[in-house]
Parts: C-alpha cells; structure tokens; sequence
C-alpha cells in the first residue's frame, strides 16, 4: 500500500495525528534508504517505506506530548523497528547461516572463558574445526544476514524494545535498560583495537563498509568480516543478557 493510501485511511482518525503523519513521511522515507544501505539488494526500498509508513501510523496513535521526547525522536524508533519486524518476517537467510553464528559466539566464548583475552580468528576456526578461510566465509555470510545495531546482538526472537530507550518502561525495566547499557559500554571497551574503531566508524560515524575500507587500507570484504566478528564477540560476552531477552 502506497504511503498516501495509508494517510487517507488514517485521515479520518485525528488531525492532530494526522498532522504528525503527513509531518513526518520523509522521516520514514530517510530512514528507509538508510538501512536499505546495509542491507542486500534483494531487499526491496518500497517494501521498507510501507512497513515504516504502518510504524509512523502506530506513532501518531500512541505518542503523548510532554513525556520529554519530541515526537520524530519518538516516531523514529517505532519506523525503524517496523521496518526491522518486516524483515523478520521475510526472513532471507538460510537456518545454516544462524546455526553458524550462534557456533561462532559459542566459540569465541569458550575460549576467552579459557584463556582470559580475546579469541583470535585461528583459535576460533580451530575450535570450530573448520580452515580459517571457511571461517572468515562464515562471518562474511553472517554479516549479510545481520540487521543492525542491538538486534545484531540477540538475534531475531529477542524483544529488543525492552533495553531501548525511549519506550515506555516500568522501574524494573529502567533498572534493566541501565545495567544494560553498562554491560554494552564495559563489553566494547574490551573489543581488540581493530573491531572497537570499525563498530564506531560503522554505527558512530556512518561510514559504510568501502569508506572504511579505504580508512584502515584493507578490502571492504575484511572489513565486514571483521565488523561481523566484533558483532559475534559481543554476543558471547553479553550471553546472559541474550538469554533473558530470547527467553521472554
């Protein structure tokens, strides 16, 4: 359904709220091409902007002035999260390639619980019994199938909305979302050098995988391996936050 044909239907709803919506339709637009950036082609941008259209609808339905967060700040999460949900749904990558990534964290796991460091790239191919080029093979396939920033991190069945700000949240919630955040912060400062700056040129500074490639002097293809990578290391090391979220 077109954009406009969802506004019309919504019309008849509210003016205020229909306000918000006709506002804010560029918002969905722009958040749209921005993940469609990292993710693959066969992802359709039309596909993208109905779904956020549905997200900014349910925005205008639900948000409250005065809860100390404008409404496009508001509306945003709730875009981008049904953007995230539709892709879910149309799930595209293949149950080897998730089996995969939970043997990576698992992996990468074992051995810093042994160790007491970061596992290095031949450490974690020998204890998944595969030669190290099938291993970078596995992050590169991992890495296309990953959204982005926290569902990265759990995984397609965690609700990820109850460590987010900017949603409703009871105290025990708030509690959660602040430990959280500290457990994050505490696990990227531990990541190898390599990894902590490509996560903050990819997700900080909004460079994509080539324009980072081109910062360290290394093929935009080891550069998603070693986003992956970094991505798969924080997973095994926030293992108890993924297990109470999937759980849920």
């Amino acid at each position: 359904m077109a954009p406009k044909r969802l506004l019309q239907g919504y019309a008849a709803r509210g003016e205020d709220a229909d306000t918000l919506v006709a506002a804010n339709i560029d918002l969905v637009r722009r958040i749209a091409h921005h993940l469609a950036a990292r993710l693959p082609a066969s992802v359709q941008i039309d596909d993208l902007i109905q779904s956020g259209m549905v997200g900014l609808i349910e925005a205008a339905r639900q948000f409250q002035a005065g809860q100390g967060a404008s409404f496009a700040t508001y509306a945003a999460i709730r875009v981008r999260g049904a953007m995230i949900d539709e892709l879910r749904r149309s799930d595209w990558t293949p149950r080897s390639v998730h089996r995969n990534s939970r043997r990576i964290a698992e992996a990468m796991h074992q051995i810093e619980i042994r160790e007491g460091r970061a596992a290095s790239d031949a450490e974690i191919a020998k204890v998944l019994d595969v030669p190290l080029n099938d291993y970078h093979a596995m992050l590169q396939d991992s890495a296309s199938a990953n959204l982005l920033g926290l569902d990265e991190l759990f995984g397609p069945d965690a609700e990820t909305d109850r460590v987010l700000p900017g949603t409703a949240a009871t105290p025990i919630e708030e509690v959660e979302q602040e430990q959280f955040r500290d457990a994050l912060a505490e696990a990227l400062a531990a990541l190898p050098e390599r990894e902590r700056l490509v996560l903050n040129l990819y997700y900080s500074e909004e460079l994509n995988l080539r324009e980072i490639g081109a910062v360290l002097g290394i093929t935009e293809s080891r550069v998603s391996q070693i986003r992956s990578q970094a991505v798969h290391r924080l997973r095994a090391r926030l293992g108890d936050w993924t297990e109470s979220l999937t759980s849920l």
